[in-house]
This record gives structure tokens, C-alpha cells and sequence, in this order.
């Protein structure tokens, strides 16, 4: 296609929309109609000749092609802000949209963020937090930091920090637990990972003993609920050192298992952009110390 054919209009209104992943919030960002950005994504797929978004009752599914057309238009329209910052005598400074497992940002990126801010003020850095299930793509964002055992499908990971799980419940609850076993008397506070629970006393040298109750989606609200003396919790007790130091959590044995460590992703196909490379050199760099 010859550069003056460029649908310009239409690709910047498909990238909003394969960013934001929905008509309706791509339209709030360019401050048209959802009719308007429907009309453009439909005249780019009768000009390319070929379906960019699947329409489906959960929402806009990208096809292949929509795909392979993404990070393209992406990288140009990042390359092209920079130039005009420059061009404009202005200090070019580059969004850089994170999504971060909750516990993480609470109990440990956010107390550190200064640092990053400080040493990297051309960086305009968005925090977004989430319960460690993420969509990069789907959510609009540039990278992630999640919890596992990386090897996710698709994307690029490097790893941060261990965050090996140990009991850790309100002190006053320590003085019934002098023994790893008498956690069987107690309320289990439970997560999604439904098998931590059995890997933490098989490697206690114990029976684990049948887990009922609720389960959670939030290492902060177990944490909240075993402070508030409603059971015991198994946490990551790296991400929990100052509630343990203010005396509203106490860790009552010393055994902790290893089930994944946090991660920093990002999709494969995606250029490392500056502000990314940035962010993931500080942040690998400060983990390792």
C-alpha cells in the first residue's frame, strides 16, 4: 500500500481499540462515538479485506490478524510521540502502564517506587493493581508482575524475588501453636492455590487435616482476617515483614515452602520500548540486592 493510501485514522482508532480491548472504552479515549470507532475498525477491514476483531458475547476477541497488525502500529505511534516531543523542545516522557499483583505493590514495590521516580523522571509510570490474574494485552498494559512459576505462553519473564509461604497469624494465636501439628485446631485460611496448604505441612514432617471454610483471591485480605485473629494464613512472608515488625502478624515456625516467586512479563512480540527497559533494569537491579 502506498504511503498517501495510509487509512492513518482508521489504524489509530483500531490500535486504541485492540488496546483497550472493548469500542466502548476506545471511543472515551479518542472522545468520540462508539458508533465513530466502530465505523473506522469496519472501513479498515473492508479496506484490508480481512476481520481484525471477532464480535463475541464476552466482548472483542482480536483474529490473528488484528494481532499481527498490533505491536506494529504500536511501536510506530510510540516512535512518532517521542520525535514530537523532541521536535517540540519538550523532554520526551514515555507512559509506561504496569499491572502489579497486589501484594506485591503493597508489600513491596510501592515503598521503593520513589526510587524509580526519582532516578527516572522521563518515565510516566501507571500502576495498576490486580489479584495476579492479568491480561497484558486485554488490560492495556506494557508489562506485569505476577506470581508463578513463569513459563507463561507467549510471554517473555524474568524473575524478581523468592516469596517462600509460612503460617503467620496474630501473635496472640502463637502461644496455642508450639508445635506445627497443633495448626490442625486452628481455621486454615485458604487461597485459589488450593495445594499450598498440603505442600506446607508435608514439609512441616505433618498430617494436613481437611480444609473447609471460604476461599480468597487476596494474600492481603488473608493477611487482613489472620491479623484480625480469624485463623492462621499461609503467606508470602518476605511481602509481610512490616506487619510482622508493627506486631500485627507474628510467624509462628520457621518452616516455609517454596511454590513460584514473582515475575516481571511482558508479550514476546512486543519491542522493549526505553521506558520498559528502564523499569525492568531498576527493578531486576534492586530486587538482586
Amino acid at each position: 500500500m502506498d504511503r498517501p493510501d495510509l487509512p492513518l485514522n482508521a489504524l489509530r482508532v483500531f490500535e486504541v481499540a485492540m488496546r483497550q480491548g472493548s469500542f466502548t472504552k476506545a471511543a472515551i479515549e479518542l472522545r468520540v462515538t462508539q458508533a465513530a470507532v466502530s465505523h473506522q475498525v469496519a472501513r479498515l477491514e473492508d479496506l484490508l479485506g480481512t476481520t481484525l476483531f471477532l464480535r463475541t458475547s464476552q466482548g472483542l476477541v482480536p483474529t490473528d490478524e488484528g494481532r499481527l497488525l498490533f505491536p506494529v502500529l504500536g511501536h510506530g505511534f510510540d516512535a512518532m510521540a517521542r520525535v514530537l516531543d523532541q521536535l517540540g523542545e519538550r523532554r520526551a516522557i514515555e507512559v509506561l502502564n504496569i499491572g502489579v499483583n497486589t501484594t506485591f505493590a503493597l508489600g513491596w514495590l510501592m515503598p521503593r517506587i520513589t526510587l524509580f521516580r526519582n532516578k527516572h523522571p522521563e518515565v510516566d509510570l501507571r500502576i495498576s493493581t490486580n489479584n495476579n490474574r492479568v491480561e497484558i494485552l486485554r488490560e492495556g498494559l506494557d508489562m506485569a508482575i505476577r506470581f508463578g512459576t513463569g513459563g507463561w505462553t507467549g510471554h517473555e519473564a524474568i524473575p524478581l524475588v523468592e516469596a517462600p509461604l509460612a503460617p503467620l497469624c496474630a501473635p496472640a494465636l502463637t502461644a496455642r501453636l508450639p508445635h506445627p501439628s497443633d495448626l490442625a485446631q486452628e481455621t486454615l485460611l485458604r487461597s485459589y492455590r488450593s495445594a499450598e496448604w498440603t505442600q506446607w505441612f508435608d514439609a512441616a514432617g505433618t498430617d494436613c487435616p481437611p480444609l473447609t471454610g471460604p476461599i480468597f483471591d487476596s494474600s492481603v485480605a488473608l493477611a487482613e482476617l489472620a491479623a484480625s485473629g480469624a485463623g492462621a494464613a499461609l503467606l508470602p512472608v518476605i511481602m509481610f515483614e512490616n506487619w510482622i515488625a508493627q506486631g500485627r502478624l507474628a510467624q509462628p515456625f520457621e518452616v516455609a515452602v517454596s511454590v513460584g516467586r514473582y515475575y516481571l512479563a511482558w508479550p514476546s512480540d512486543r519491542r522493549v520500548s526505553p521506558a520498559m527497559a528502564a523499569f525492568s533494569n531498576w527493578l531486576s537491579g534492586i530486587c538482586a540486592h
